[in-house]
């Protein structure tokens, strides 16, 4: 199981670390291979081979300053659980592997990990899928016609 990232908005932790941007985002991003800095529905987003793994969120029912970030669903379940006032849901993201984080509450190594995990993720549906559908290079069953 992936690393989650650590708590990120408890009582008495102070401010130290928090109140990110996207610029934050970018900077954790630019440390990872095969990333693109670009857009996903009009909002600032990182993507690995074409792929948005991370973005501002734009659906009208997200937070303002909210990151859209993708996971698997057990992951981004424990997160909501463990952190409600960083991690969320709205019922338009509901169906797709991801979770929302309040950029202004998650600490810096939570948004790294959170990031990095992102990354793996996503690159990981790519190769798992790349592989799994392609024929090429083996033989067919051969049909019986009688």
């Amino acid at each position: 199981m992936p690393r989650r990232p650590t708590s990120s908005a408890r009582e008495g932790d102070g401010d130290k670390g928090r109140g990110h941007t996207f610029a934050a985002v970018e900077a954790i991003g630019a440390a990872l291979p095969d990333v693109e800095v670009t857009t996903a529905w009009g909002q600032p987003a990182l993507k690995v081979h074409g792929k948005m793994f991370v973005c501002i969120a734009s659906h009208k029912s997200a937070e303002p300053n909210s990151l859209v970030v993708m996971m698997a669903f057990a992951d981004r379940d424990a997160l909501v659980e463990d952190d409600p006032a960083t991690y969320y849901l709205k019922e338009h993201y509901l169906n797709y592997p991801c979770v929302l984080a309040r950029l202004t509450r998650i600490r810096l190594d939570a948004l790294r990990d959170l990031v990095v995990g992102a990354h793996r993720f996503v690159n990981g549906q790519m190769r798992s899928k790349s592989g799994a559908g392609s024929r090429r290079g083996t033989a067919r069953p051969s049909r019986d016609r009688r």
